[in-house]
Order: C-alpha cells, then sequence, then structure tokens
C-alpha cells in the first residue's frame, strides 16, 4: 500500500556568486537532488529551491578589481552556476538570487518583527579599519599572529591551528588582506541579534531527532560555552541591502543568505499561483523543510538560523542534514597538486553521472569527509556501471531483437528472483530516505551481481546456438526485467541513463510504483550504448599540475606586457626526442565544441588519412573558420585520448602564456600535409 502523500520543501546553501563551482561544491547539491529524485519517484510533493548567495565585502571588492558593478559579477557567475548544475543534472524547482525584490522584502520583514520582539539591541564596538582603503575589514580580511599558540598568518576569526575563536583586535601583528597595512581601530556602531534570547527554544529544537548526532554533540559544546550574541549589521561600503531607518549600515550577508531559501520559494510562489506561501512558511505549517549543509555552516544554521526563524514568527526547519569535505586521493583539493577541479573541466572531459554515482557509493546520513580517490573512481564505474548494470541490458537485448523480433515473451522465466528483486526495494526505499545512499549503491549492486549471475547460469548465447530459441528469449526477457528493476532504484542516481533505457524499452517515466508490474508481451527498440568505460587516460587532463610560477620578466619595449618564462621542464634523452612523431598537417574544418569553453574540433589532414584534435584554443581563436587551409604541425603518434566530446587523435602545437594568447606553430611555406619535423 503506497505511503501517505508528503508536502516537503527543500534547500541546499547557496552557492556563492564569486567564483567557479568545483568538484567540493557538488557533494551537497548531487546529493540533495538524489534525495528530492527520490522523493518525487516515491510520489510525493516535493520541491528543491535554490539562489545566488549575492552580498558582502568579498564580491564587492572582487566587482571593484574588475572594474564591473557588483551586480554584473553577481549574474555571470549565477549563470555560470546554473549551466553546470544543470549539465550535472541537478534540477532545481525554482533558482534565485539574494539580491532580489523578494529578499530585500523578506529580510526587512524578519527585521522587523525580531526588533519588535526586543531581540535587537545596538551596541558600540571597535572594529578593524583600512585607512589606505578607506573601509572597515571584515574578520577574514584581517591576519597575524594567533594570540593564542602563536602560528603565523591567521584569520582574524579563528586559528587553523589551535582552533582558538578571538575577535580581529585580538590578533598580534595584524594586517588587512587589502592593503597589506597595519589596521587601525575606529568605533562604530553596531546591532545585535540576542541569540541567549532563544537558549531554551533552541535546546528543545535541536533535541528533536532533526540534526545528526554528532552535530547536536558539537552544539552543546557552543551551549557551553555561552551563546553570543549576534553582529547582523556592516558599515559602508558594503554590497548588500541598507538597514531600514539606519544611517550607513548594511545587513550582514550571513542574515539576508539563507533569508534566500524562502525568498526563492516566494518567488516561485509568484510564478506559480497554486501554491501558498504561508502554508509552507507560516508557523504552523505541516509542510517537511530541509536544508542541505556543509559542517562548515553548522553554526549558523542549527543556531541563528532558526532563532531567527523563531523570533520573527516563522516556522522551523524539520532538520538540517550537514555533510562532510571533498578530498581528492586523501587530501585537500590543490591547485598545485592539479586536484582541485571545478566542473566545468570535468564536464570538458567525463559524463556527470560517472560523478554522481561515485559520490553517492560514498555519501551517508554523518558529516565524515568523503574521498575521491581517482584510481577508485575508474574501477569502481567501470565495474559497478558498465559491467554489471549496462552489461545486463547490451547482453540480453540483442537477442531479443533476433530471436523474438523485438517483443518480449509474455511470462517470467524466474518469477520468485523478479519478487526477491522487487521486495529487496524496501529495504534500499529506506536507505535513500535516511541519505544512506552508499548503503542503497551496495544493495542495489548486490542485486546487479545477481543479475548477471543468472543470466551466466542460463546462457542464453548458447541456448540460441542450440536452436532453443524460446527459452533463451525467455531469459533475455527476464533479464530486462531484471535491468529494469535495477534502473528503476538507480533513477534517483543516473536520472538521464534512466531516460535513455525508458526509451530503450518504449515505457513511461520510471517510478516506485512501476516496480510491481513486470515488462511482458512488448516490443523494445534495438539497444544503444548508455555508459562507456572510462579510460583512465581520460583522467590526465583534469590533475594536470600547472607550472610552477616564473620568476619575474624584465619590461619589455612592446606595449603587450611579456608574458611570464615557464621554466625549462626535465630533460629527456635524444633516444626519448625521436621517439616523438611531428607531422605537418593541414586543417580540413575547425568548429566550436559545443558546451566546451576551451575546446576546438579540428579535423586535419596528415597526409595519411584524416584525423580528428580536441584543441583547447578557443579563447585564442574566436573565428575558428580562419583556421582552415592552415598548416599546422601535430604530434601525430600521440596515444588516442577519450573524452567527452569524442576522442582527440593527437595534439597540435602552440606557444604562449594561455588564455587569448595562444599561438598555434605554422611550418614554413613549401611545407606538405604528412611531411615530418626534423
Amino acid at each position: 500500500m503506497p505511503s501517505p502523500k508528503r508536502k516537503i520543501l527543500v534547500t541546499s546553501a547557496l552557492p556563492y556568486a564569486n567564483g567557479d563551482i568545483h568538484l567540493g561544491h557538488l557533494v551537497e547539491y548531487l546529493q540533495t537532488d538524489i534525495w528530492v529524485r527520490f522523493q518525487k519517484m516515491r510520489g510525493h510533493d516535493c520541491l528543491y529551491v535554490c539562489a545566488s548567495d549575492a552580498h558582502g565585502t568579498p564580491i564587492m571588492l572582487r566587482a571593484e578589481q574588475e572594474g564591473i558593478s557588483p551586480e554584473a559579477l553577481v549574474e555571470r557567475y549565477t549563470v555560470a552556476h546554473q549551466r553546470d548544475f544543470a549539465e550535472f543534472l541537478i534540477e532545481f524547482d525554482n533558482y534565485h538570487s539574494t539580491h532580489s525584490a523578494e529578499n530585500r522584502e523578506i529580510v526587512e520583514r524578519i527585521y522587523q518583527a525580531l526588533k519588535v520582539g526586543g531581540h535587537i539591541e545596538r551596541r558600540t564596538i571597535q572594529q578593524a579599519y583600512d585607512d589606505a582603503k578607506g573601509m572597515f575589514l571584515p574578520d577574514r580580511f584581517v591576519r597575524g599572529t594567533c594570540p593564542k599558540c602563536g602560528a603565523a598568518d591567521q584569520y582574524g576569526d579563528s586559528c587553523e591551528v589551535c582552533g582558538a575563536t578571538y575577535a580581529p583586535t585580538d590578533l598580534l601583528d595584524a594586517r588587512s588582506v587589502l592593503s597589506g597595512t597595519a589596521p587601525s581601530q575606529r568605533a562604530s556602531e553596531h546591532l545585535f541579534f540576542r541569540l541567549g534570547d532563544f537558549e531554551g527554544m533552541l535546546r528543545e529544537w535541536i533535541t528533536g531527532g532533526r540534526l545528526h548526532a554528532s552535530v547536536a554533540a558539537k552544539l552543546e559544546e557552543w551551549f557551553a560555552a555561552g551563546l553570543r550574541d549576534w553582529d547582523i549589521s556592516r558599515d559602508a561600503p558594503y554590497f548588500g541591502f541598507p538597514i531600514p531607518g539606519e544611517q550607513d549600515k548594511y545587513f550582514y550577508v550571513w542574515l539576508d543568505a539563507p533569508v534566500g531559501y524562502i525568498a526563492s520559494f516566494l518567488n516561485l510562489c509568484r510564478k506559480r499561483p497554486e501554491l501558498d506561501f504561508d502554508a509552507y512558511w507560516g508557523k504552523d505549517s505541516d509542510v517537511e523543510l530541509y536544508h542541505f549543509i556543509g559542517k562548515d555552516i553548522v553554526y549558523f544554521h542549527a543556531l541563528f538560523w532558526p532563532a531567527v526563524l523563531a523570533g520573527s514568527g516563522m516556522r522551523t526547519p524539520d532538520g538540517v542534514f550537514a555533510h562532510g569535505f571533498l578530498t581528492v586521493n586523501g587530501q585537500k583539493m590543490s591547485k598545485s597538486r592539479g586536484t582541485f577541479i571545478t566542473a566545468r573541466s570535468y564536464l570538458e572531459v567525463l559524463q556527470p553521472e560517472y560523478l554522481r554515482y561515485y559520490y553517492a557509493a560514498k555519501l551517508g546520513p554523518g558529516i565524515d569527509d568523503i574521498d575521491l580517490n581517482l584510481e577508485d573512481f575508474v574501477a569502481r564505474v567501470n565495474a559497478d556501471l558498465v559491467g554489471k548494470i549496462v552489461n545486463i541490458a547490451s547482453r540480453c537485448a540483442g537477442f531479443v531483437h533476433r530471436l523474438g523480433d523485438g517483443r518480449l515473451t509474455d511470462v517470467l522465466h524466474a518469477p520468485e528472483l523478479q519478487q526477491d528483486f522487487v521486495q529487496g526495494s524496501a529495504s534500499i526505499a529506506e536507505a535513500f530516505e535516511r541519505r544512506e545512499f552508499s548503503r542503497a549503491m551496495r544493495e542495489i549492486m548486490a542485486l546487479a551481481d545477481r543479475a548477471n549471475v543468472y543470466i551466466d547460469q542460463h546462457k542464453p548465447w548458447i541456448l540460441a546456438k542450440q536452436g532453443d530459441t524460446a527459452e533463451a528469449l525467455a531469459v533475455c526477457t527476464q533479464g530486462l526485467n531484471l535491468y529494469r528493476v535495477l534502473i528503476t532504484l538507480l533513477k534517483p542516481v543516473l536520472p538521464q541513463v534512466a531516460a535513455h533505457s525508458e526509451a530503450f524499452l518504449r515505457i513511461a517515466p520510471l517510478n516506485w510504483e512501476s516496480l510491481q508490474s513486470p515488462l511482458l508481451d512488448h516490443a523494445i527498440e534495438p539497444f544503444q550504448p548508455l555508459l562507456g568505460r572510462i579510460d583512465a587516460t581520460m583522467l590526465e587532463s583534469l590533475v594536470s599540475v600547472p607550472a610552477a610560477p616564473a620568476a619575474p620578466a624584465a619590461p619589455a619595449a612592446a606595449a603587450r606586457p611579456a608574458p611570464d618564462i615557464e621554466p625549462i621542464a626535465e630533460e629527456i634523452d635524444i633516444e626519448a626526442f625521436s621517439r616523438i612523431d611531428l607531422r605537418v598537417a593541414r586543417v580540413l574544418s575547425a568548429e566550436f565544441v559545443e558546451d566546451a569553453d576551451r575546446l576546438l574540433r579540428l579535423e586535419l589532414d596528415d597526409g595519411l588519412g584524416r584525423r580528428q584534435v580536441l584543441a583547447g584554443i578557443r579563447a585564442a581563436y574566436g573565428d575558428p573558420a580562419s583556421l582552415v587551409g592552415r598548416h599546422v604541425v601535430v604530434v601525430a603518434n600521440l596515444k588516442p585520448r577519450k573524452m567527452r566530446f569524442g576522442e582527440s587523435q593527437g595534439m597540435v602545437l602552440a606557444a604562449g602564456p594561455g588564455g587569448e594568447e595562444i599561438y598555434l606553430l605554422s611550418p614554413d611555406a613549401g611545407s606538405t600535409p604528412g611531411m615530418r619535423i626534423r
């Protein structure tokens, strides 16, 4: 019997509109998207909203450095973030911005309610001030020596060595990160939210099962230390909303950022009038509300945020689900090690669902960090998704078309096995619900192993060779029904593979109820590959280590600044060099690679035939047609590399510091395609 339909509102922490999405960010959005897709497959009314976190000093200063408005900077990253999320198959019901009319409306309403309730207090404080820049400094824009342990170069709010927290004024040898000068101290009147007013409410809220046990235990430490009032104002200049009734005071970004959850939903309500805003956010709401966040922002979401909501007469969350950080090959992501991987650079090489599955196979409900071990990533994706799941469909579909004219039999060959698979979905559903994704993946792959054992035991290829057509067709019909169960269970993780499978099987979109009815006496399409194996060489471009910075070059006479000269790489001997086959090739065609920011697709004539090269020179050649007919130098014996956009069969040689300053090497006039460079 299906469970009663639930109403659920889900959010992820808002990405800051000041940089690119990277694989560490994606842990949260993929975790949330998988959970939301599962709820929708179960038939529940589940909405997923998010927005760009658009305010604060870093955005203001970044925009100033680029010579654009903060609004333009925010818009640029908002568009880029939504593109990356969409290509990772993350499906929001609404995506908005904290720099919006709705956010200003809600944050002002909350502030007035807190003020009327007596929860706002004025207080004069001493603040770090950068006299060179003419502005007050946020805590993280002051660095110096930790006053507790003496560690150098620490932030103005906490020490990364000993974990101590303090005010920027406590730092020794403090300096501004903007100008490098020692900050002065200036008095300023600020507005504080009286968090201590809500200690009783918060203790009750925290003990209500809304948090993971480890998170609740951490919060007890903060209660023991005493709840501190929260400074919710910032001085001009500041990119944010001005506080009504105040002079040159702005709402601190951490007040209006979580309000973005409410504002994004309000924006959705204005697009969809059938949605009742108060039914979701009113104090007596019976809609389930869940926030997915990183463990680094638990303090804001599990103390300040529920207190702010309660103090302003709004409902509080039913759950705050925190996750751990991402490491790559056991270490923090690092540009110097080549493991700081952006979403965009990943997408230029690999399918998004590989990462969706790998994260799901690692994620649990707690705050433990997860590791993207690249060797394990290749092995697990190839073994599980290709070797176990897709292999079932590819093995069975061909026989159905050859032996049964593309039509499944009208009875199951192993109904007990089918029933075991269907019954196993209950435990897997429970794992999804509890965010025990790694358990769900283990149980699904255990079923996949059973399906493959079944096919191996009955060997339809031998049955077909022996002329037992009916038996072979029955086995393959059963195999495809087991595949259908498996892909239904994996659909929250692999939505694109599921959609392609639905087309292949000629069926309506799969949901949890469709597990109950097998697919019999039904025509299917010819099988098309659903996922390919990952070649380990595909990861090379993701983890290439950047060259060490060069020494500053002497000023050049030309108007354009001289590029940095990279140090000479490790020496090779003449024998190694002689193995590099450099040849002249002519560009037959050149075009942009869709959805790739850096790549051009070149078709080359190397004198021996045609080859395709995917070259990262797009920024330098905005008009690809200008390359047609040119002679270039190609590394002809470079091992082909499989990329998401196709196979690159060589490399063209170019020089320059990068970006728009890349220059293809062209041989002298008189050279012909196929001629070796000696």
